[in-house]
């Protein structure tokens, strides 16, 4: 999955992930986080403790995929060795290739889309079935969107599970190092950005990071997804609007980056303009929002 993360920017919220002794910027935007003391608090309310105060709630690595199959086995085996997790979902959205078949034998469950349905389809498909496959009585597992292409460093993610599962943060996003190999200039992750910092108050480092672990409740919070590439950007503003806690966790990831060839360009010509209508939809939306309460708060009219 090609994404380009750009260099880091101004950093808000960056947690280790070991969360206690979790670092934030005292200068961060409130509307990432709710905070007790130094910490940040999530909204989703934390599950009941099993016997001798154990925290049972389980994770489920969640694979969108298309044409992966050069990287999805090292991919899928990585992630299975991630702490807490207990079940690996690969979505192959109309893969021409057989991404499907080697991903089931690496040991993943593998769902199939019959054509190719966009990320956010998958998306909403595997933390559909995912719910499907939570057992009655235990706390409906966390969900964790990977891309297929981390190939070995998958399970370089584990620290994204730390602040969720601990009631740190109801979504904590992957900060990448540099990729050996990127040709983006910074301008799709620079529109991002400043808009979630106009939208929401908070000034993400690595807005187009699609490694993200997320509570079942805000995952639900965010549906319906935004479309392509903007689905990160739209996942964000609205969960931020709604009062849930993001926090970024830095990963050692390896990825393929998109280069600076036709190819590459556009790709991230296309990340623009997902980015852009996702942004733009939700500005609409909040100025809806406005016009509605500001109808509901008039008093009577005078005659």
């Amino acid at each position: 999955m090609n994404t380009d993360h750009g260099a880091a920017g101004t950093r808000a919220d960056v947690v280790s992930g070991d969360t206690s002794a979790a670092s934030t910027d005292a200068n961060a935007g409130t509307a990432a986080t709710r905070r007790v003391g130094t910490m940040p608090v999530a909204k989703t309310p934390r599950p009941a403790p099993g016997r001798g105060g154990r925290n049972l709630q389980r994770v489920a690595v969640v694979i969108p995929a298309k044409d992966e199959s050069e990287r999805i086995a090292a991919t899928v085996r990585s992630a299975r060795a991630i702490p807490h997790v207990d079940l690996v979902l690969v979505v192959d959205d109309g893969s021409e290739d057989d991404t499907q078949h080697v991903a089931r034998d690496a040991g993943a469950v593998v769902v199939r889309h019959s054509h190719n349905r966009g990320k956010a389809a998958a998306m909403e498909t595997g933390a559909a079935v995912v719910a499907m496959r939570d057992a009655d009585g235990r706390p409906p597992r966390l969900l964790l969107f990977l891309d297929g292409d981390l190939g070995d460093t998958a399970v370089n993610t584990a620290p994204l599970v730390a602040p969720v599962r601990e009631g740190v943060a109801d979504v904590s996003i992957a900060l990448l190092p540099p990729q050996k190999g990127a040709g983006g200039r910074g301008v799709v992750v620079g529109t991002a950005r400043r808009a979630i910092q106009h939208l929401t108050g908070w000034s993400p480092t690595q807005p187009l990071s699609g490694m993200r672990c997320l509570t079942r409740e805000a995952f639900e919070a965010a549906t319906p997804l935004a479309h392509g590439w903007g689905v990160e950007t739209g996942m964000t503003i609205d969960l931020l609007r709604q009062g849930y806690v993001a926090v970024e966790v830095p990963c050692d990831l390896r990825h393929r980056p998109s280069s600076n060839d036709l190819k590459g360009q556009l790709h991230r010509a296309a990340q623009y303009r997902d980015v852009v209508l996702a942004v733009n939809a939700r500005r609409l939306r909040g100025t809806v929002h406005a016009v509605r309460g500001m109808g509901r708060h008039k008093g009577p009219v005078q005659r």
